[in-house]
């Protein structure tokens, strides 16, 4: 099943969309992106991005440009940069944390596995930044993949693009005097996900647990389920009191309010599509019970459409 929908496969787009009273403005980029990198990203124009800077704490940053946003932490130690969007717009990430910071981009944390979180991982790590991330991350990244939701297949990442630090559950650094706990989220958008909780600072990285003001996509063939996306953000808002900023993996700066809208529109389309497919239904007639219409005008047709997303979160229900 191929398909094509809202910006798949096409140039970047430049998007904006109300949400809650809070103006968005954010760059999508398509499926490309969420599946992999490969030859089709390396073909993409991607001179005219500009990369976005915005101070979150004195000490972490979040970067915006083509892709999923991107967290840096700069001090004295050195740069801790969280993903790295693609290849094509490395120097203007490194542009934009040398405005940061005149030290070295040393740490490179992969949230997950999608091209337009670890395009740059080979030409960061020539230049010795050390790449890690969850094990599953960089099993999939050795191995090529298939998509089935998109019908397509990525190839595997080059040798020098691959973690090279894994963990399983959780890592610690101590680093610009700033406790930064990195932990694992299971089965949520896929089964490589990886949070970061920066301790002082009382910043957020949420990676593509987080999408804000769209339906997230759940990568259902890379081992994410409704279920564990969920669970993750619960987690995500157990850290969060009313001071804390959230970068999510795609959407604006957020706070604990903004997460808890979130979770309950996915709490009420898991439990709304569970409903219409009670009995053993199959998803044409689900799909035709329309259980996601009450959030529709609120988080759909911005990427995903309700139907794609109800197909998502269908596939991904457990089986008894």
């Amino acid at each position: 099943m191929s398909r094509s929908f809202f910006g798949f496969c096409s140039n970047v787009y430049v998007v904006e969309w109300r949400r809650s009273g809070l103006a968005l403005t954010g760059l999508l980029i398509a499926v490309l992106g969420l599946v992999g990198s490969g030859p089709a990203a390396a073909e993409k124009d991607f001179s005219d991005v500009e990369i976005k800077v915005t101070k979150v704490s004195d000490q972490v940053a979040m970067l915006e440009g083509a892709g999923g946003n991107l967290g840096v932490c700069f001090g004295d130690d050195g740069v801790f940069l969280i993903d790295d969007q693609y290849a094509p717009l490395t120097e203007k990430i490194r542009a934009a944390v040398a405005g940061l910071s005149d030290q070295p981009i040393r740490f490179v944390f992969n949230t997950h596995w999608h091209g337009d979180h670890t395009g740059g991982n080979e030409h960061l790590g020539e230049t010795g930044s050390l790449i890690f991330s969850h094990a599953n991350v960089r099993r999939r990244l050795a191995n090529e993949q298939f998509t089935e939701f998109f019908d397509r297949t990525t190839e595997a990442s080059p040798q020098g693009a691959l973690p090279v630090v894994t963990f399983t559950d959780s890592l610690t650094f101590h680093y610009n005097a700033e406790e930064i706990v990195c932990f694992h989220v299971p089965a949520a958008h896929t089964d490589g996900d990886g949070v970061i909780h920066f301790v002082g600072a009382n910043v957020v990285h949420s990676g593509d647990v987080v999408f804000y003001g769209l339906y997230p996509y759940i990568d259902v063939s890379a081992g994410g389920t409704i279920d564990g996306l969920i669970s993750g953000v619960r987690t995500v808002l157990s850290l969060c009191d009313e001071e804390t900023r959230v970068i999510p993996g795609h959407g604006p700066l957020l706070g604990r309010g903004e997460i808890e809208e979130y979770l309950a529109m996915l709490e009420g389309v898991r439990q709304a599509v569970a409903g219409a497919a009670a009995g053993g239904k199959d998803l044409e007639t689900v799909l035709a019970a329309k259980p996601a219409q009450p959030w529709d005008e609120q988080w759909g047709q911005v990427w995903l459409t309700s139907d794609q997303f109800v197909e998502l979160v269908y596939t991904s229900l457990p089986r008894n």
